[in-house]
């Protein structure tokens, strides 16, 4: 039965724009057994094991075939690096203040970085890596922010715990650990209230914070120039 499954398996996570779950192969093949189906995963996982240029990965809590890291320049040359925008050094650094202290508010991500982050959050929220979970209760009843199944998606990442440390996240950015990050995520439950997509709907970058209404000090939208 396994060897039946396996190709369909394999089309499926191959055609899936998004790393494919578990559930959703469970929902894909109702009128197979799961147990059938984890053996044809398993199966099809060990087939990849075994070399090539494609690698069969566990990412954001699905299935992924992608190519091996070691063929990365390779590929990287089909597609012209430049050809896309990539994050700069301070929309990667917002990211990781927003990573490892999830939920924060923009003015707490400010205070760490030292500099007003409003536009690029908005960057960060464009490209879906971050999102709005809810609002801190405090005066103003700010927005708070937490990353996304994209961040984990893109940075292959099964979950939050698969996070480096702080100190390695820093070096790999050039950056040096502020007093408050490298303190690590707070142990103590924040109060925050749920938002509903009613209240994010036809928000700009500018609005989504009451203590962010500013533009970065240096006009930037966050985005690498290249």
């Amino acid at each position: 039965m396994s060897d039946e499954l396996k190709p369909i398996i394999e089309a499926l996570i191959f055609a899936s724009p998004d790393p494919l779950t578990p559930k959703t192969l469970f929902r894909l093949l109702d009128g197979e057994p799961k147990e059938d189906v984890e053996q044809a995963v398993t199966a099809l996982r060990a087939d990849y094991d075994e070399g090539g240029g494609l690698v069969m990965v566990e990412v954001a809590g699905g299935y992924q075939i992608c190519t091996r890291p070691e063929l990365h320049e390779w590929v990287r040359k089909l597609f012209h690096e430049h050809s896309k925008q990539r994050l700069s050094v301070q929309a990667l650094e917002t990211l990781a203040v927003v990573a490892y202290k999830q939920p924060i508010t923009g003015a707490e991500i400010s205070e760490i970085r030292g500099v007003n982050t409003s536009a690029v959050i908005g960057t960060l929220l464009e490209r879906q890596l971050v999102k709005v979970v809810g609002r801190k209760q405090v005066v103003g009843r700010p927005f708070l922010y937490a990353t996304t199944r994209e961040f984990l998606n893109r940075f292959g990442l099964s979950d939050l715990e698969d996070l480096p440390k702080v100190e390695e996240m820093a070096e790999a950015l050039g950056m040096e650990v502020p007093t408050s990050l490298a303190a690590g995520p707070s142990t103590e439950p924040l109060p925050f209230d749920d938002v509903g997509d009613d209240e994010i709907e036809g928000s700009g970058p500018g609005e989504l914070d009451a203590s962010d209404e500013s533009t970065a000090p240096d006009g930037s939208d966050g985005l690498d120039p290249e």
